[in-house]
């Protein structure tokens, strides 16, 4: 695990670098173009093309080199933003929409990649601490990305903060490049290799033809999950405002904060429940955070007074994390040769999600109110996932077809990151 925290730190600091380069690259957009329908066409040429690079990326990680794919995602980001940098104040516009597809595909492949590879770096026991690891990682880089934007374009401006950016994805990329980590899992190279290779695939294709049902079931819970989470994250700044208009951003910042914590909290509790009883945490606990999750960020918005909708937030963070982590875990169970192609599917289908939640939710509020639009999207959720444990209730806790075999093939995995 010593190199996995150092590829955390790596990501973290990629990840710090997209957040805020989110914020500062929309109101870059906004004043170089002065058009909201520029800003909002940048977003969403970013958000499909996220959508379109999830089916490609599972492609790609399932037949080329991981580690290579993640170095080469973070130094493509990195070059495209110092190309927007260096080019004249004349063809930055156009560059936008080119940057807006880089960042948007290579941002997905990454992703992809890392989730498909965790398995063999830290060894499949390992997994969901490690995948907690991340879960911090990013959360933390979130808030910190968020909370020092305005500061750093107010400052410095628009080329400082692209400078930083640029720098945050060759830190990851290097550390990345140095580290001595397995991202596929070995091949056989014995003499009857062959043989064993295509029983392994037959093998493979039967146990994820059984799973498959339950596994496409989860990847659409976390496509509404999309949704709900566009709806809270639109409706956001409106609520804030609406309950303190001469410091909106107050409550937002509670709000960050706080899940942040909540999330933290999910990766500590998962791990030491995971340590204790040499068991991850399936099917059920997932629809059951997902709905905890939802529930909570509907009572955020339910107009308490700031100390409950502020634990509201905390439990909603915390929930949102545990769900995270043991849907990424339990995708990790496929075999190696079908991961990355499930974690494509899921990329599409989570930003298809929140891209199709961005457009809705914000048409929706100009005529409901914050509660009413979150309510509705993070209900859709709820129901979801009370259709998910009425079906797993059906089975009678009986595995779905393939599942033990795939839990005996979900063996530790020693590699040169176990430590």
């Amino acid at each position: 695990m010593r190199y996995f925290r150092l590829l955390v730190l790596g990501n973290g600091i990629s990840a710090y670098g997209s957040y805020l380069n989110m914020v500062a690259l929309n109101v870059f957009v906004y004043d170089a173009t002065g058009s909201a329908l520029a800003a909002g066409l940048f977003m969403a040429v970013r958000l499909g093309t996220s959508v379109v690079s999830g089916w490609a990326s599972g492609r790609l990680v399932s037949v080329f080199d991981r580690k290579r794919l993640m170095v080469g995602a973070d130094l493509c980001q990195a070059t495209a933003l110092l190309a927007l940098l260096l080019a004249p104040d004349g063809m930055r516009p156009g560059l936008l929409y080119a940057l807006a597809v880089v960042t948007g595909g290579c941002s997905t492949l990454s992703q992809v990649a890392l989730r498909s590879s965790v398995p063999e770096i830290v060894g499949a026991e390992h997994r969901v601490r490690a995948n907690g690891l991340l879960v911090t990682g990013r959360s933390l880089a979130m808030i910190a990305g968020f909370a020092s934007s305005g500061v750093v374009v107010a400052k410095f401006g628009y080329t400082a903060a692209f400078a930083l950016d640029a720098a945050t994805f060759l830190v990851s990329a290097t550390v990345l490049f140095l580290l001595p980590v397995r991202t596929r899992a070995a091949e056989n190279t014995a003499g009857d290799g062959g043989a064993e290779t295509s029983r392994a695939a037959r093998w493979t294709a039967r146990a994820l033809l059984g799973t498959a049902p339950l596994l496409m079931a989860m990847i659409a819970v976390r496509a509404v999950d999309g949704l709900g989470s566009s709806s809270h994250n639109v409706a956001l700044p409106l609520y804030s405002s609406s309950l303190d208009p001469d410091h909106p951003a107050t409550f937002i910042s509670q709000f960050w904060a706080t899940w942040a914590i909540g999330n933290i909290v999910a990766q500590q509790v998962i791990g030491r429940v995971t340590k204790k009883t040499g068991r991850t945490p399936g099917e059920r606990a997932f629809a059951l955070g997902a709905c905890v999750m939802s529930a909570g960020f509907i009572v955020v918005f339910s107009g308490l007074p700031t100390v409950p909708a502020v634990i509201a937030a905390l439990v909603a963070g915390a929930a949102d994390g545990f769900t995270e982590i043991v849907y990424v875990s339990r995708l990790q169970t496929a075999p190696d040769e079908q991961r990355g192609r499930l974690f494509g599917l899921s990329a599409s289908a989570e930003n298809t999600g929140f891209g199709l939640g961005m457009l809705v939710s914000g048409a929706l509020l100009e005529t409901y109110s914050p509660l009413q639009v979150v309510a509705a999207f993070h209900g859709l959720a709820i129901g979801l996932c009370v259709g998910l444990l009425l079906w797993l209730a059906a089975r009678g806790g009986r595995p779905a077809r393939g599942d033990k075999d795939t839990a005996h093939r979900d063996r530790p995995t020693v590699t040169e990151a176990s430590g």
